[in-house]
């Protein structure tokens, strides 16, 4: 009878564990990587005891170095900050603009409480009316106070998201025609040449007169300035999409689009099995640029048509000229970046579940 020795058999189990560890870090490092941690996956490898020296090369480079370029920009920052003097005074530093941006979350907690009192209040009148009997009295009022910080950001990521669905909608239709058929590519190009390098400071004051022209009502599902700031968006960040998806189609290879003719696929069939799933990876890069393009378009179409949102606060905060104007603007210029790279790790995101990427 053989006999199995029981270190043998307590090395073999820890090896299988730590391979299955090492399994589960590689299948977390491409949710790492969509999430712009990339530097976890050697900490987690360092941490399990795959090669330390190479993880602690890699941790350097992916964490330690960014945060030491962080740290001397910060104290660059609040080193010439206080040298340069503007007509409000010292540009703020590090420190000035932390303090308003706990000023601006303070602020918009106070409003929001604010704006909970009166809707109670509101509730409350109208069920003593009805409890009185009298219904036809009962009627909605609308709060008019200002909106806090976070309602101009939400609004802010509202109209980008809907102008960019339009753009999407319109885009990637027309992006797929032009791949497909050299026809509609030569009748799309001169126009994507033309409209492409259109800034939104032109687009937006035509915007504004269609819109004000043919959006008469005023009960409408979307305000007006709503509609001006989305629509500019979609006209001004449509193109990349467009482009992208006309290449991705194009550069499918001839022998697939060969085997679709000897299926004898029809267009749908041959759109949905063979087109789209071969150019999604440019699709998505053309949505990733296209979305980046329509927050930058948006800060800009809201600053100058001062429609509710961070463009407007930007704004607002310039005319207003106070000692605290310089820290808030720079509070929403570091929003606004933020937000951005959420925005782009969200298609990032996106891209990662439904095209095959390096990173599966």
């Amino acid at each position: 009878m053989t006999t199995v020795d029981p270190e043998f058999n307590a090395d073999t189990a820890r090896e299988a564990r730590r391979a299955r560890l090492f399994t589960r870090i590689s299948a977390a490092d491409k949710w790492f990587q969509v999430l712009g941690l990339s530097w976890a996956t050697p900490v987690l490898k360092a941490a399990a005891g795959d090669n330390p020296r190479a993880q602690i090369i890699e941790i350097w480079r992916l964490l330690i170095v960014p945060i030491l370029s962080i740290c001397a920009f910060l104290l660059l920052w609040a080193t010439l900050a206080p040298k340069v003097q503007t007509s409000l005074g010292a540009v703020p530093g590090p420190a000035q603009v932390w303090a308003e941006m706990v000023n601006l979350n303070e602020d918009a907690q106070a409003k929001a409480a604010k704006r909970a009192k009166f809707e109670a209040m509101v509730e409350e009148r109208n069920q003593k009316l009805l409890d009185a009997g009298r219904a036809d009295e009962v009627k909605q009022v609308a709060y008019t106070g200002a909106p806090s910080y976070y309602q101009q950001i939400w609004t802010s990521i509202k109209t980008v998201f809907f102008g960019f669905l339009i753009a999407t909608v319109v885009a990637v239709p027309l992006g797929i025609a032009a791949g497909l058929s050299p026809t509609a590519n030569a009748a799309l190009n001169p126009l994507i040449q033309i409209f492409k390098p259109v800034s939104p400071l032109a687009w937006l004051p035509i915007v504004t007169m269609i819109v004000s022209a043919v959006y008469v009502t005023n009960d409408g599902w979307f305000a007006k300035s709503f509609l001006i700031s989305s629509i500019t968006v979609t006209l001004c960040s449509l193109w990349p999409t467009l482009i992208n998806t006309s290449l991705g189609v194009a550069s499918i290879d001839k022998d697939l689009v060969n085997v679709s003719k000897v299926l004898k696929m029809n267009t749908y069939t041959k759109i949905t099995k063979l087109v789209l799933p071969s150019a999604l990876p440019l699709i998505f890069t053309g949505l990733r640029l296209s979305l980046g393009v329509g927050w930058m378009v948006l800060i800009a179409a809201e600053m100058l048509a001062q429609n509710p949102g961070l463009g407007k606060f930007v704004w607002d905060e310039f005319q207003n000229g106070s000692s605290s104007s310089l820290a808030k603007i720079m509070v929403a210029v570091f929003t606004i970046g933020i937000i951005g790279f959420l925005l782009d790790r969200v298609m990032y995101a996106l891209q990662s579940l439904f095209t095959f990427t390096n990173n599966r």
